[in-house]
């Protein structure tokens, strides 16, 4: 697509509503659809927009795209049910702005639920015997996330010597930012050596470089910027998305130590949204391990390949420093359910309105939201600010 085409879009929708599940964490009583359902009513709430005035609903999970609607009594003149892993949520923004652009729809709710936890309504996590991974990954000892993550993390630090001292910094900054938090699950203070001499979980993940499994859910309420003046609270409007995948299974990832799809995404989201890097405030990077934020910030342009690991050093991400990032606490101390794409874009949007009390990054106008589905498979990048 032509660069004015894209920057054409710029700005033509906005987020007016944002909300989680009443709770997050451990929640056996409530099943992922309910917990899909609660979010919703929270973010029409927060927006002030009826049910019944919802066109079309967006979400990801087990359910099938009729499944919602139906449980939230809605009737929409579209349904979606993209499934890409974590960032669909962030995909989903581009997808709403092609629907309200193309008159398609006017309000538009994305919706998330999962019983990451507890299980209930949710399939088994194991890889059937004719999945891509049961077939060519599994039978030679790739097990869960967390091995396949580390051939990343052990490739970028055999490639540019990145150490677990600077994943280790991730980990104790996002925890620093989840203590500003009183909805994070892990609020104690955390220490370089605290993330070093943890449990090993797949060398070099200890298990603080690991994410929570959390039960919980959220939503997002989004129109046209053209409404969003009315709104009930302060639009944030969305500047650039950006979405794109370069292979399914982690064998297949085309350079283990460069997250490929990431550049793509981002390079889609920059161009639309024509914001410069200095121009970002905050940054909301899925940290589903470690090294997923570092890998974020070099496809993104923060610094160049390899450099992350200096990058984030002296606590540069943490309260008081200059590059605020992850600032709820992020899936390593806030809460991550197994697809936490939602909770980056409700973060961002509740610091852009200024509701964040403790963790308030100071005169927060534009923000950045990258995640990541599968395993580095895709990825999906929104830029949004308070201005258009």
């Amino acid at each position: 697509m032509a660069l004015e085409k894209l920057h054409a879009q710029r700005g033509t929708i906005a987020i007016v509503g944002a909300a989680e599940t009443d709770r997050i964490g451990k929640q056996p009583e409530m099943s992922a659809l309910m917990l899909h359902a609660e979010g919703a009513r929270n973010a029409l709430a927060d927006a002030g927009i009826a049910a019944s005035e919802v066109d079309a609903v967006l979400s990801t999970g087990r359910q099938t795209a009729n499944d919602i609607p139906e449980y939230l009594g809605m009737r929409p003149r579209y349904m979606d049910n993209t499934q890409m892993g974590g960032c669909s949520f962030i995909a989903h923004l581009q997808h709403a702005m092609g629907l309200i652009n193309a008159g398609i729809a006017e309000v538009v709710l994305i919706t998330h639920g999962e019983s990451g936890r507890s299980r209930v309504g949710m399939a088994s996590t194991s890889f059937t015997p004719d999945s891509p991974p049961g077939q060519f990954e599994m039978p030679f000892g790739i097990g869960g996330p967390a091995t396949r993550y580390a051939l990343a993390a052990v490739r970028h630090m055999h490639e540019y010597g990145t150490t677990r001292e600077q994943l280790a910094e991730v980990a104790v900054a996002t925890r620093k930012w989840a203590s500003l938090n009183p909805r994070a699950a892990m609020r104690d203070p955390l220490t370089i050596e605290d993330v070093l001499n943890a449990r090993m979980i797949s060398w070099p993940f200890g298990l603080l470089d690991c994410c929570l499994v959390a039960d919980g859910g959220g939503a997002l309420v989004v129109t046209s910027a053209e409404r969003a003046r009315d709104a009930k609270q302060k639009p944030v409007y969305v500047l650039g998305t950006g979405e794109a995948t370069t292979h399914s299974i982690i064998s297949q990832m085309p350079r283990f130590h460069v997250w490929d799809a990431a550049i793509l995404s981002g390079e889609r989201a920059w161009a639309m949204s024509g914001v410069e890097h200095d121009e970002i405030d905050l940054a909301m990077f899925y940290d589903a391990f470690t090294i997923v934020p570092l890998l974020s910030l070099e496809a993104l342009g923060f610094c160049g390949l390899g450099e992350s690991g200096a990058f984030v050093e002296n606590q540069r991400t943490a309260p008081g420093g200059d590059f605020p990032m992850n600032t709820n606490g992020g899936g390593l101390s806030y809460t991550h359910t197994g697809m936490y794409g939602m909770f980056l874009l409700i973060e961002a949007v509740r610091q852009l309105r200024g509701g964040c009390g403790e963790r308030q990054v100071e005169g927060a106008k534009t923000a950045i939201c990258h995640g990541t589905g599968g395993i580095l498979s895709a990825a999906a990048t929104a830029i949004l600010s308070t201005e258009r």
